[in-house]
């Protein structure tokens, strides 16, 4: 007779499987839906997986039956193994596991739609739900898991509205662990989940183990099951996406050792760590600097990782198919790429929250910008055919691109006759040399001729984004254009000033912005970097200005401090070098010539002169007859109506916006006080006081900023105020634009010698021939230089030779030489002209009549050395030639370069690196995002963006 077998026993037994982790919040909601489906599990077992909150209590109230402690272990593979190995064996061949995590609220009928797809398809083993979003059902957040050509897990369909146009998808390389239903006797088999993969890639890895084994993996879209997160997610609140980045890389690593072949698995382990190295630079590239630790991390942890030996031998026990059966089931570069392509417009903005913002062409912008180069033009005419500019604080740079690069870092200085620190700013001139590296100096013409447009654009568009209405913009740009420590910084060939007025609104545009992105992030860093180098004393501010907007933004504060890195890494050998000698404030030295001048009182810089005479008014009114008294008063007349825009920004709406911006202007203004009262340097007897224009830059901004706030709140009433202001800018600026326009400014064109051409042609021929220059700083003083070669350019100045308070050797030696050479006496000068090996000695011009008398005795000293011949009278001062110089010799010749000494290869690795992972940084990509749980009762799933 044959064996009937009753309809219970012909049911597929389910054991559902409930395991929490500080999922309090969520059980309820979970044990209600587990309890109402319409195909009820036979018997459930809660696992609680260390949990601190009254998880355990919930799910006992629920009388479950069985009840199971993990011991410790707190991931859901690592609780569902213990759970499953103190359970009751298995009770029927036809028996299945339902795996549930707390947060896994299942839809009343999504066993029985599970249960359907598996028993009409006796060779399915595991089947995987449609997992939609814990708070808003109408979005998929996980159906179907596979893997990409490389290997990299990824999810098929993530965070889309659910409109059944999924719902074809049946068989699957993976599914996720979250309500998978796997059937016992498979589990048991294959032995659960990796214990190596605690989160990410743990059940796709079964299910592949589990495709290998001859089984099917079927995805069912009738079974919906809600999710708070995913596995990364299994016990907390948020997961970076770094951290995420880790877990998935780690598990890719994993699995690649436990899938390959066995001869490869050791060319894959040489692999990780060189790899590691490539794919950090391409999470800088796009914009993940914070992946680049966990990347370092994953390949250490799979270098060493223990688990892989057993995972094979698993794999190889079980295993029945090669991995040819899987490869269908694998996403392709061309499905990988629409994939990307979707995900990219699902991120896109929606373009009903955008703010207008001015446009440039519309809203007047690029007419200043235009107007601004018809008087940069202007003002600038006669250098339009100039080789490179010299006069006041201005040099020509070296006429070599390779000889601009040789002067950063840490090597020789001919000024300083030692080995030295580099100023930053020498880094920043050998870019600007390099960008015109048929003629180095050119660069700094070019920059003239258009440093007026480009303030203008730079002020425009950092007024724009912070404007709605094209009033403000057009006023801040003109402003930020005609500033008068602009204007005389320009005319007195204040170079690291002027780089600072054009690049400080970018600065503050870029860090704004910062704040949300690791491209702006790192642009600012290198902005600031570049402005620290021009003007170190503005650095303190900057740095206070910064530390606010981090207390403002401290989610953001992992972007914001590190902008400061680059400048430090940049400024470190100098720091260390003066800290060391004792001249700490020395840090703060203007770069370039030091040039001794009567600092500004704190009135006159209040209505933004950085030098006595009320930015050119007083002398323009002497020279039209008028009593030059009334200058200071005339540019305050002028001022006011822009001043009083300013403070009335405190009180109209936006003052939030407006107290930044003049807190901003009270640090500009407190550095160029304290810039007149430091002196670290000096000229001769005279000393140097720290150069006032960029910290007035700091001020102007400030006050830019703040009459954007004050226009914008006039709104239709502000084309009057606008006009009123504007006009007054605009005429204060005509007396230093006429000072630039008519060559009454000290900057002048120059063919590019710094030393008389004789020098020059005959150092083109003997490199090691050294020039004694000789400066009349008094009646009683002399400046003695020491040149090499063609001169010493602007990039070869250094604040360690002008900051130093005590000779060295060398300095003494050519001081001595000096003081007996430019007098009668009879002193041997021929053995110190050969031991410092040199061959010219100049004597600068002057057109002081104080100092007349004494260049002319020593003139008459020089011509009445029988040892010298007198070349005569040049462009570059007097010029006489010691003939007996022996060109052959090394004694007072150059000292090591910046690549020939360890330390010195050393800082410009160092620098290079850090310059260089902040370029890849700042190319603009895509960004990552922070996966959050959703809340237990909410509504909207926070997403906030990470990388």
């Amino acid at each position: 007779m044959p064996a009937t077998l009753s309809l219970k026993q012909m049911q597929p037994r389910v054991t559902a499987v409930l395991v929490a982790r500080n999922g309090a919040k969520y059980l309820p909601r979970t044990l209600a839906a587990i309890a109402a489906q319409t195909r009820r599990a036979d018997s459930l077992i809660a696992v609680d997986a260390d949990s601190h909150d009254e998880s355990l209590s919930i799910m006992v109230e629920s009388a479950p039956a069985q009840i199971s402690d993990s011991h410790g272990r707190k991931t859901f593979g690592g609780a569902l193994s213990q759970a499953l190995q103190t359970a009751a064996p298995q009770a029927a061949e036809n028996e299945w596991l339902w795996l549930l995590s707390h947060d896994s609220a299942p839809d009343p009928g999504a066993l029985r739609a599970l249960l359907g797809a598996v028993e009409i398809a006796p060779s399915v083993a595991v089947a995987g739900p449609k997992l939609v979003r814990w708070d808003n059902p109408a979005v998929i957040s996980n159906f179907g898991e596979s893997l990409t050509p490389l290997g990299r897990s990824l999810g098929l369909v993530n965070d889309e509205l659910d409109q059944a146009q999924h719902d074809i998808l049946t068989d699957t390389l993976g599914v996720a662990g979250a309500g998978m239903l796997v059937r016992r006797q498979v589990w048991t088999a294959l032995g659960g989940f990796d214990p190596k993969l605690t989160s990410v890639d743990a059940a796709l890895d079964f299910c592949v183990r589990a495709r290998l084994a001859g089984h099917r993996v079927v995805a069912v879209a009738d079974a919906r099951v809600a999710s708070a997160g995913g596995p990364e997610l299994f016990g907390k609140r948020s997961v970076s996406a770094a951290a995420h980045n880790r877990a998935q890389r780690f598990a890719q690593l994993h699995r690649r050792l436990v899938y390959a072949p066995g001869f490869a698995v050791p060319l894959h382990w040489l692999t990780f760590l060189p790899l590691a190295i490539l794919r950090s630079l391409g999470h800088l590239v796009a914009k993940r600097p914070t992946a680049v630790a966990g990347e370092f991390a994953a390949a250490f942890a799979a270098i060493f990782d223990g688990g892989v030996v057993s995972a094979r031998r698993n794999l190889k026990r079980n295993k029945r198919l090669g991995f040819g059966a899987v490869d269908p089931l694998r996403v392709s570069w061309a499905e990988l790429r629409e994939l990307r392509a979707h995900e990219r417009a699902g991120d896109a903005p929606d373009a009903a929250f955008e703010i207008i913002r001015p446009r440039f062409f519309g809203a007047g912008g690029a007419w200043v910008v235009l107007l601004a180069g018809v008087v940069g033009v202007l003002s600038f005419s006669r250098f339009v055919d100039a080789r490179a500019l010299s006069g006041g604080g201005l040099l020509p740079l070296s006429s070599k691109v390779s000889e601009l690069w040789a002067h950063v870092g840490y090597g020789w200085n001919d000024l300083a006759q030692q080995v030295v620190a580099a100023d930053p700013f020498a880094v920043v001139l050998a870019v600007m040399g390099s960008l015109t590296f048929w003629n180095p100096s050119f660069s700094v013409v070019v920059l003239y001729l258009l440093a007026l447009p480009l303030a203008a654009l730079a002020a425009w568009l950092c007024a724009a984004s912070i404007s709605e209405r094209p009033w403000a913009p057009m006023l801040a740009a003109t402003a930020w254009t005609l500033a008068p420590s602009f204007l005389v910084s320009l005319g007195e060939g204040q170079l690291g000033a002027v780089l600072v007025h054009i690049l400080l609104p970018w600065l503050v545009l870029a860090v704004l912005r910062a704040a949300h992105n690791w491209a702006m992030s790192a642009i600012a860093a290198l902005l600031f970097a570049a402005i620290a180098a021009s003007a170190p004393s503005i650095t303190p501010a900057l740095i206070i200005a910064l530390l606010a907007w981090v207390i403002a933004r401290p989610k953001s504060a992992h972007r914001l401090l590190w902008i400061v890195l680059p400048a430090a890494a940049l400024f470190a050998p100098l720091v260390v070098q003066q800290v060391a000698r004792g001249t700490v404030w020395a840090i703060f030295a203007d770069p370039g010539l030091p040039i001794a001048r009567i600092a500004s009182n704190g009135w006159q810089l209040a209505i933004g002169s950085v030098v006595p005479g009320s930015n050119g008014w007083s002398a323009l009114l002497s020279t039209l007859g008028l009593n030059d008294q009334y200058g200071p008063l005339l540019v305050a007349l002028l001022l006011a109506p822009f001043a009083a825009l300013a403070l009335m920004s405190l009180f109209v709406p936006g003052t939030r916006r407006a107290v930044p911006s003049l807190a901003l202007a009270l640090l500009g203004f407190v550095s160029a006080v304290a810039a007149t009262h430091v002196a670290v340097s000096a000229s001769g007897e005279l000393p140097v006081t720290l150069w006032a224009g960029a910290a007035l830059s700091l001020y102007w901004l400030g006050l830019c900023g703040a009459v954007v706030v004050a226009i914008e709140s006039l709104e239709k009433h502000a084309a009057l105020p606008a006009l009123v202001a504007l006009a007054g800018v605009v005429v204060l600026a005509s007396a230093p634009l006429w000072s630039l326009a008519s060559g009454a400014a000290p900057v002048a064109a120059s063919n590019g010698r710094m030393l008389p051409a004789f020098v020059s042609a005959e150092s083109t021929q003997q490199e090691g021939l050294g020039t004694l220059q000789l400066t009349v700083a008094s009646d009683s003083t002399i400046a003695v230089d020491i040149h090499r070669g063609r001169g010493s350019g602007l990039d070869e100045q250094s604040t360690i030779a002008a900051t130093n308070t005590e000779l060295s050797a060398a300095e003494k030696k050519s001081a001595t030489l000096a003081g007996n050479i430019a007098s009668r006496s009879g002193f041997d000068v021929a053995s110190e002209l050969e031991e410092l090996n040199i061959a010219f000695i100049v004597l600068t011009p002057g057109s002081d009549q104080e100092t007349a008398e004494t260049r002319q005795r020593i003139i008459e000293a020089l011509d009445g050395n029988s040892l010298l011949n007198p070349i005569g009278d040049t462009s570059q001062g007097y010029l006489w030639h010691y003939p007996d110089a022996n060109v052959n010799a090394t004694a007072g010749s150059a000292g090591p370069s910046n690549t020939e000494t360890q330390f010195g290869q050393a800082v410009l690795v160092g620098q290079a690196v850090v310059i260089g992972l902040t370029l890849l940084l700042a190319i603009p990509t895509t960004r990552r995002r922070r996966l959050r749980a959703a809340k237990a009762e909410s509504t909207v799933t926070v997403i906030e963006a990470s990388e």
